[in-house]
């Protein structure tokens, strides 16, 4: 005997239907509406950091502000009740910036001033990907998250050495140079370091003696090789990821436009949508 459905069962596949059927009319309408609040929001809140506008619009940038949150906040918990397993979803990188989406407004009754913390709600514009669903951009971004977590160990590594070559150098300063020259202590040395070696260079400290400018001298051009070799990590990880893609996505061949570079498991061509032929 077939069950039937409750009405709250029916509900639940409905919401589902239209919070995450990205390629549902509904969906794709939800999602369009969805980034458009998201877009609004943002700009909101840059508007009410501007003074002017602020103090001629503050009363009706707030209550825009709190239509969005309250949007955002049924939405949030559509997503809960609509999905087999909640907690999977609450705990995972959507579910998180959903969540953080939506507490600075109600943070800021108690906290004025939290609810500028919305603009982490342009975080949200990670779900474009989702949205657009264009094969292309989906592949290529597989391949990057692939090659920053091979080069992860590699890069954690790196920050190491540079964290303790960051301490030493701090403290070197400070004995060269001394308060004299602004190195009023180790932590003030290791702040002129990073601030040399990632070659921002405020100019609020500067060395003043032979020594200790030889030293500035060796620091920017360490810098420079700082900032390549993360970058050249991460780029080997995705050459590579590149090429094992690619090697294993030559079996398919497309039929009408001869595109070879395919998954395995891949349905349709990337380049025309003609049917793959199964091997």
């Amino acid at each position: 005997m077939r069950k039937v459905k409750s009405k709250y069962e029916i509900f639940r596949e409905q919401i589902k239907i239209i919070l995450y059927g990205t390629n549902t009319i509904l969906g794709r309408m939800f999602d369009l509406v969805l980034l458009g609040l998201i877009l609004l929001s943002v700009l909101l809140i840059m508007m009410e950091t501007v003074q002017g506008i602020n103090q001629k619009y503050h009363t009706q940038l707030i209550i825009c502000e709190w239509v969005i949150t309250i949007f955002f906040t049924i939405e949030y918990i559509l997503r809960i009740i609509s999905i087999q397993k909640p907690v999977r979803y609450v705990f995972s990188f959507y579910g998180i910036i959903d969540l953080l989406a939506v507490l600075p407004m109600y943070l800021s009754i108690f906290f004025p001033g939290a609810s500028i913390l919305s603009i982490v709600r342009a975080l949200r514009f990670f779900r474009l990907f989702k949205i657009l669903h264009i094969p292309q951009i989906s592949h290529q971004s597989i391949q990057l998250r692939e090659a920053i977590e091979a080069s992860k160990e590699k890069i954690l590594v790196f920050i190491y050495f540079v964290l303790i070559s960051t301490i030493i150098i701090g403290s070197i300063m400070y004995l060269v140079e001394g308060r004299e020259s602004g190195f009023t202590s180790i932590p003030m040395g290791i702040y002129w370091t990073i601030v040399t070696l990632t070659t921002v260079g405020y100019g609020d400290i500067s060395p003043q003696t032979p020594l200790g400018q030889f030293i500035a001298a060796l620091v920017m051009i360490l810098g420079y090789g700082i900032i390549a070799v993360p970058t050249g990590i991460v780029t080997a990880e995705f050459a590579k990821s590149s090429l094992k893609n690619t090697a294993v996505g030559t079996r398919k061949t497309c039929t009408n436009c001869h595109s070879q570079v395919h998954f395995d498991s891949a349905k349709y061509c990337y380049e025309c949508g003609t049917e793959l032929p199964n091997i």
